[in-house]
């Protein structure tokens, strides 16, 4: 059994990865400095589908009353944005990308306290301009 965290999350068999796919090769951009686009796999998601806790909501409530930032909801918030771009790397990864381009965003309530978060872009397999400029 892997011991990996994210593997117990994506929602999808892990097949091994013919290149991997970095932090710093994933971009808003569409094209990357330095390296050019060889081959566009399509676009790669990573979904996360949460719920708020009621005694989170409770702790949200009091500081509601006072004002300043809810860091319950900004916790909860940012895990799952987190969490979405890790699956949205893992897909690009095991389709054989080395990079993302064109990542974005997006959440939808799906119901009430019941909040979706989609990251997604283009999984694209990049080469270096020049051996100089690419570093691992």
């Amino acid at each position: 059994m892997n011991s990996d965290p994210l593997d117990r999350r994506a929602p999808y068999d892990i097949s091994p990865p013919r290149y991997s796919v970095s932090h710093q090769m994933v971009t808003t951009a569409f094209e990357l400095p330095n390296f050019r686009i060889t081959q566009n796999l399509g676009i790669v998601r990573g979904i996360v589908v949460r719920s708020r806790n009621i005694f989170a909501t409770i702790g949200a409530g009091f500081q509601m009353v006072v004002g300043g930032n809810i860091t319950v909801w900004t916790k909860l918030c940012e895990q799952t944005r987190s969490d979405a771009f890790e699956i949205m790397i893992q897909h690009a990864t095991e389709i054989g990308a080395n990079a993302i381009v064109g990542a974005r965003y997006d959440a939808t309530e799906v119901t009430s306290g019941v909040t979706e978060v989609l990251a997604y872009g283009t999984a694209v397999i990049v080469e270096p301009t020049t051996e100089a400029s690419y570093r691992s």
